[in-house]
């Protein structure tokens, strides 16, 4: 009788790449969230990166639910675009294939004034 079979890649567990932020998309998001931090409206935040999407999470305060999430899902680029902003209660705010289009609808609003 022969040994078991040893797992093909070596005995090493395969998994599946993840799915993140590149570095442009990141300076995006990052540029966004400093400046809602220096407006006192945000203070943390959190990234995910797992299989089938990648996730920023923006929160008022730590020990709260997300304010809003800006997910990455590569599988849906071509269909709705792979971008998209979630808020606090679940829907859908912003779907595109532009981050920078998807991230004005978080953009603080700009008063002018008419005189």
């Amino acid at each position: 009788m022969s040994p078991p079979a040893a797992n093909q890649s070596g005995g090493r567990s395969r998994r599946r790449a993840q799915v993140a932020f590149d570095r442009r998309e990141l300076d995006a998001i990052l540029s966004l969230y400093g400046r809602q931090v220096a407006g006192g409206e945000w203070r943390d935040y959190a990234i995910d990166h797992l299989e089938d999407r990648a996730v920023f999470s923006v929160f008022r305060r730590a020990s709260e639910a997300p304010l809003y999430r800006i997910e990455k899902h590569p599988q849906l680029a071509q269909r709705q675009g792979a971008y998209m902003i979630v808020g606090m209660g679940g829907q859908i705010l912003k779907r595109g294939r532009d981050l920078a289009m998807a991230l004005r609808i978080l953009e603080p609003k700009r008063l002018r004034l008419i005189g």
